[in-house]
């Protein structure tokens, strides 16, 4: 087995990435893992036909990255692990994979929720987008 020295867990405060955050971090302290935490503000509805970019939108969707992440690093310092946490704004799928290659990290720690092929269709969920676009291990904590 590769060993995990460097760990990347994508958080956003859903139940989903509760479990994952909890997983990841167990994970983390028994590798003694270097931890890194990201949020990530999706902007992608912002291109999807919408005609007008609220800056006060904009400003809210950041503060409540940045509220996740604090959350989720608070969450992982409960858990006896220093984490570096970063949040930034964009396509999660782009964001994850290019913060996961300037990271260099071993291993991408994602909540992932179960869904019918309808909703999967609807809400664009694009985990096989960001297999083919990392060189790490991907680990989805799947809800039950």
């Amino acid at each position: 087995m590769m060993p995990f020295d460097r760990i990347l867990l994508c958080y956003d405060g859903t139940p989903e990435g509760r479990q994952a955050l909890r997983c990841g971090a167990a994970l983390a302290r028994e590798l003694q893992a270097e931890t890194h935490l990201l949020a990530v503000v999706d902007s992608s509805w912002w291109t999807s036909g919408y005609d007008v970019l609220s800056s006060m939108a904009f400003e809210m969707d950041e503060d409540a990255a940045r509220s996740i992440l604090e959350e989720g690093i608070d969450r992982l310092s409960n858990c006896g692990l220093t984490v570096q946490g970063q949040y930034c704004v964009g396509d999660p799928v782009d964001r994850i994979a290019t913060i996961a290659g300037n990271l260099r990290v071993d291993l991408i720690v994602i909540g992932h929720h179960r869904a019918g092929p309808f909703a999967r269709w609807w809400t664009g969920e694009r985990h096989a987008q960001l297999l083919d676009r990392v060189a790490c291990g991907v680990l989805f904590e799947i809800s039950r």
